[in-house]
């Protein structure tokens, strides 16, 4: 937050100083700066004043560094760690276990499905053991027949050939209610759907009453269950920015909603196809969550650019922060000064800043803002 006499100090270098107009002469005795004076150029960033060497000036430094390139973009799940809830039963919703964004366990009861196929399954399985048992009383008489000479081989080959068809017929039956989940101890009509992993429900298709499966066509897929200790990031580069970024390449991700963290990530994939409206490509950055991220939160990628560029450098105290906005004071001949905006950058040792913009290096700037402040307070 700014300071009242740094309002003050920025009001009396835009605007015509009442003293001067009201004929407030200079005394040498009162010890004070002489005031500024209104240059009435026409342009309100410059200024005069009588004594510009009361303001020393310093020459901006220069650094060579990598600049950063900042995205926003969206958090989002892991497709690969995205897997649908799919109900193979088909028929009637008659209990929901699980509401979407509930967090569930692996194996954990999401929904019961009244469906007529388990009870076919049942029964298919019921006339496949019923016909295993035929067949393997028929082979065991067969077999006992052969052996007293009363049948020729091929009989007893023809028996054993039907009992291992009822065998494969009852183990299909067996495998068909193990894919429904029917437990062939204790039958029912209603068929268990439980959870195959363990995340977050990010979907739900389906509400109680309402069909599941297919065949009454409902939606096969019940619920999608994501894992978020992974998730992505989804950025849109601009084709310029491009260049400077490549696979591999690490990310840091600030999030809105928690200023003070930062993550790390890495870029997946940058897509090869721009989007013809506003020339941008996707580009995916994978972050490990630490349970903050949640889908669809907007956050900040930073990404050091692999070139590098010469920025200005000067005092972090000829710095100006007026309005969210950064300013600097140069000379602009004849005892004019002019407010410059610049694009702060990153504090550095000795406490200086880098100015990524509105200067370059060499060119001379007020050393100290603090010090325009005081002289101007004293008049």
């Amino acid at each position: 937050m700014m300071s009242k006499s740094l309002l003050k100090a920025v009001s009396c270098l835009t605007v015509c100083l009442s003293l001067a107009a009201c004929g407030k002469k200079f005394n040498p005795a009162d010890g004070a700066p002489p005031p500024a004076q209104d240059a009435r150029t026409g342009d309100m960033s410059l200024v005069t004043v009588d004594k510009p060497d009361q303001f020393p000036l310093i020459a901006a430094d220069k650094i060579e560094a990598a600049a950063d390139l900042k995205v926003t973009g969206t958090v989002n799940p892991d497709i690969a760690r995205e897997v649908p809830v799919i109900s193979l039963a088909s028929g009637r919703v008659v209990d929901i276990k699980a509401r979407l964004g509930d967090n569930v366990r692996k194996g954990q009861l999401l929904l019961k499905v009244q469906s007529p196929d388990s009870t076919n399954a049942f029964d298919t399985y019921l006339k496949a053991v019923n016909d295993e048992r035929l067949s393997n009383k028929a082979y065991v008489r067969a077999k006992d027949l052969y052996e007293h000479g009363a049948i020729p081989l091929s009989a007893l080959e023809q028996a054993e050939d039907a009992e291992k068809d009822m065998q494969a017929d009852l183990t299909a039956a067996e495998e068909q209610l193990r894919t429904l989940g029917v437990d062939k101890n204790h039958p029912s009509s209603v068929v268990p759907v439980y959870a195959p992993i363990s995340g977050v429900i990010i979907g739900q298709n389906v509400t109680n009453a309402a069909a599941a499966g297919v065949t009454f066509s409902g939606s096969s897929t019940a619920f999608t269950i994501a894992d978020l200790s992974n998730v992505w990031i989804l950025c849109d580069v601009y084709e310029n920015d491009l260049p400077k970024i490549a696979l591999g390449q690490s990310a840091r991700i600030r999030i809105n909603a928690y200023p003070d963290r930062e993550l790390t990530g890495r870029i997946s994939d940058i897509v090869p196809i721009l989007d013809p409206n506003m020339r941008t490509a996707k580009v995916r950055i994978e972050v490990r969550n630490p349970g903050i991220l949640k889908v669809g939160m907007f956050v900040t990628a930073a990404f050091e650019s692999r070139a590098k560029a010469v920025h200005a450098v000067v005092p972090a105290s000829a710095v100006l922060h007026l309005h969210d906005r950064d300013w600097v004071f140069i000379p602009s001949g004849n005892n004019h000064f002019k407010r410059v905006e610049v694009h702060g950058g990153n504090m550095l040792s000795g406490n200086r800043q880098e100015l990524l913009s509105g200067i370059s290096a060499g060119q001379q700037v007020v050393s100290n803002i603090l010090q325009l402040e005081a002289t101007l307070e004293a008049q």
